[in-house]
């Protein structure tokens, strides 16, 4: 069994019940008038940087308005400004995603992982669990760079140097970020059972089959 298939086993043995069997919402949107001036404020500030009201991981997060607030600082960079084309950084968000099935990030993320030219064949195999067949070099590297970091926890000389060839070291420090940004989304949602929109339906089998 592949690396990643096997890491997908094991996360859905740990979560599988509780992310996939769809239970309560247990940190809805919080009524108007229970809202902390901190919480106002967070959501006045998110509102301002995003031009839209919260929604998926945020809603929860609102909680303790002040990780909200960091958090959607450091996603204003890594989701809209980071050094990675769309298609990389889509990519990462999506196999962050696959790895903790999480179905509001992937709904949300792999309609913009194929308009930001990820092909269709790769966001299938990473759905499947699978390593995708003939990626371009630049998605090789980065793949292989995030599946080695999840599997040991560390990096080898030979990945690294590929990984900055590829992409440069600011690069790889993205990856990683992303990886990072949207494992704590992902935590906090599954822990949450955030709900998809209604009527969406899941993206993603749970592992195993």
């Amino acid at each position: 069994m592949h690396a990643f298939l096997g890491t997908m086993v094991l996360v859905a043995a740990v979560f599988g019940s509780a992310v996939c069997a769809g239970g309560q919402d247990r940190m809805p949107p919080i009524p108007a008038d229970r809202l902390t001036d901190a919480q106002k404020k967070a959501i006045a500030e998110f509102k301002a940087a995003r031009s839209a009201d919260i929604s998926g991981p945020f809603v929860p997060l609102l909680r303790s308005p002040e990780v909200m607030s960091r958090a959607r600082a450091m996603g204003d960079y890594l989701r809209f400004k980071s050094s990675l084309p769309p298609r990389l950084s889509e990519f990462v968000i999506l196999l962050t995603a696959r790895r903790w099935t999480q179905q509001y990030e992937w709904n949300a993320h792999q309609p913009l992982a194929l308009q930001g030219g990820l092909r269709a064949d790769v966001v299938t195999a990473i759905a499947d669990g699978r390593r995708p067949d003939a990626m371009a070099e630049d998605e090789d590297a980065v793949y292989t760079l995030w599946d080695e970091v999840q599997r040991t926890q560390s990096v080898s000389d030979a990945t690294y140097a590929r990984a900055v060839g590829k992409v440069g070291e600011q690069g790889v420090i993205d990856v990683l970020g992303i990886t990072g940004y949207y494992t704590m989304l992902a935590m906090v949602m599954n822990t949450a059972r955030t709900p998809l929109p209604e009527g969406v339906k899941a993206g993603l089998a749970p592992f195993p089959r």
